[in-house]
């Protein structure tokens, strides 16, 4: 049973950043006319948190899950300053990108959390 609960954690830890991935991709398109830094941000983001999908579900390491939980923490503090620029003007902001960042937030908290949760649970 407990074997059982660790693989969930893993997958549920795959499955968020690989979500959190697709969403930034699904910013890729309306980004390119902002600005290149934009599209650069969120492909990049985007493919490397869709990678991480990998070390998380086959298990790769800690050392794996530490640069996972840093990196997504850098991600967390970009995408949680779109949301605050987003809701200081949001006549600047088009239709459904604050909505979108938060579900993009939502889903990095939970591999952070997660994944803290193995790191700190393993036995």
């Amino acid at each position: 049973m407990a074997n059982t609960n660790r693989t969930l954690l893993y997958l549920g830890a795959a499955a968020s950043t690989g979500i959190a991935g697709i969403l930034h991709l699904m910013f890729v398109p309306s980004s390119i006319t902002a600005g290149i830094q934009y599209t650069t941000l969120f492909l990049i983001s985007g493919l490397a948190q869709i990678f991480w999908v990998l070390p998380m579900a086959r298990r790769w390491g800690r050392i794996w899950y530490m640069i996972g939980i840093a990196g997504t923490a850098v991600l967390v503090g970009l995408t949680g300053y779109v949301i605050v620029e987003s809701v200081k003007n949001p006549q600047l902001t088009p239709p459904g990108v604050l909505e979108m960042a938060i579900a993009i937030e939502i889903f990095q908290i939970s591999y952070v959390i997660i994944t803290a949760i193995i790191i700190f649970t393993r036995r």
